[in-house]
């Protein structure tokens, strides 16, 4: 491996990072609908420790997180119920023992390490779904879906799902043994359908096994050569946080909580919204999840002290509440006589010529 293809994998790692660091410390927090307000409920445990005593919240979302930001798809066996019949422990599981069974676009059957179950047993979420297609792709795999369309002219379809020296993925006819006639047809016309974006129309005894989704992705960078900045867009990461230089643009920021902001919103909002639907369907309705982004979102000491001041002035939040944001206890009565002898009128200071400021 080369440097230009290490400082490219260490791109797709930072982006992968940052999107699981800052997603998996957003608290969690369950609430449901009382008219026009959301009131707080207790967390089930699948919400305090998904995975087990030893698998805690922040540590589940940062492993699924990662498998989706990977390979579109988290997938986890279920091995505990609640009374209600919803999950109550959900066990995250390697994707390279994973296969999936279906028909048309439904999933009829999961196949891990070798032992077969059923849909009820598994908890699947997605990210970037294809229309016709059960399964989500990674940031990588979808770019490169969507790109090949236009790049015929370069048999970008055929150098994608050769995948290299290995088969980019095992199709199976568990019903049946196939001679090499039949297996070449069903080969030709399942490499066909899928190159030209379209989807592969098969009976319910095809059972499909991606092999090699990290190598078609390297495989996507080095034949079209991307750089570090394009791999930062595929994965909504702005480069200059993964820290990476962009020719010809120096990066400066007046005010830090504003780039944040951004980020949050225009790049990982999303990202938070799918994952705040996946988790809310583990409870029942009318409960539902919420991450709570402005937890991640730290603020320089004087902007934040501009916040809290106007919010208290505007009424919008109590003394109290402004202090217990910084961990401050309410004032004693002592300090808000001290107060008094300052301001007696207890509104704005004076300056040192006595006028209000």
């Amino acid at each position: 491996m080369n440097d230009e293809m290490a400082r490219r994998h260490s791109a797709v790692w930072a982006c992968r990072r940052l999107r699981a660091d800052l997603l998996s410390t957003m608290p969690v927090d369950a609430y449901r609908k009382m008219g026009d307000l959301q009131v707080e409920v207790a967390k089930p445990p699948v919400l305090l420790a998904p995975g087990g005593a030893k698998v805690k919240m922040h540590e589940w979302l940062w492993m699924s997180q990662n498998d989706l930001d990977g390979h579109g798809n988290a997938v986890g066996i279920i091995t505990a119920f609640d009374g209600l019949g919803f999950p109550a422990r959900i066990e995250l599981q390697d994707l390279s023992t994973v296969s999936v069974k279906g028909t048309g676009s439904e999933i009829t059957g999961w196949t891990i390490g070798g032992k077969k179950y059923e849909p009820y047993q598994i908890w699947h979420e997605r990210q970037y779904p294809h229309s016709g297609n059960p399964l989500g792709m990674s940031p990588l795999q979808y770019a490169a879906f969507s790109i090949q369309q236009y790049l015929s002219a370069q048999q970008f379809s055929l150098d994608w799902f050769q995948g290299g020296a290995i088969p980019a993925a095992s199709l199976k006819n568990t019903a049946k043994t196939l001679n090499p006639r039949e297996s070449d047809a069903i080969k030709q016309k399942y490499r066909a359908t899928v190159a030209a974006g379209d989807v592969f129309v098969h009976g319910s005894d095809w059972e499909l096994n991606a092999l090699s989704a990290d190598t078609a992705d390297e495989s996507f960078l080095s034949m079209l050569q991307y750089g570090i900045t394009d791999i930062a867009r595929f994965f909504g990461c702005p480069a200059d946080l993964i820290e990476a230089a962009v020719s010809g643009q120096a990066i400066t920021y007046a005010n830090i909580s504003q780039r944040n902001l951004q980020f949050i919103i225009m790049n990982l909002g999303p990202v938070v919204f799918r994952r705040e639907m996946a988790l809310s369907d583990l409870l029942p309705k009318p409960r539902f999840v919420k991450l709570n982004s402005d937890a991640i979102l730290r603020m320089d000491p004087e902007t934040r002290a501009k916040v809290l001041g106007q919010q208290v002035k505007d009424r919008l939040l109590a003394p109290s509440e402004a202090r217990a944001i910084d961990n401050r206890l309410p004032f004693t009565e002592e300090q808000l006589a001290e107060f008094d002898r300052f301001w007696p009128t207890r509104t704005q200071p004076t300056t040192a010529s006595g006028a209000t400021s």
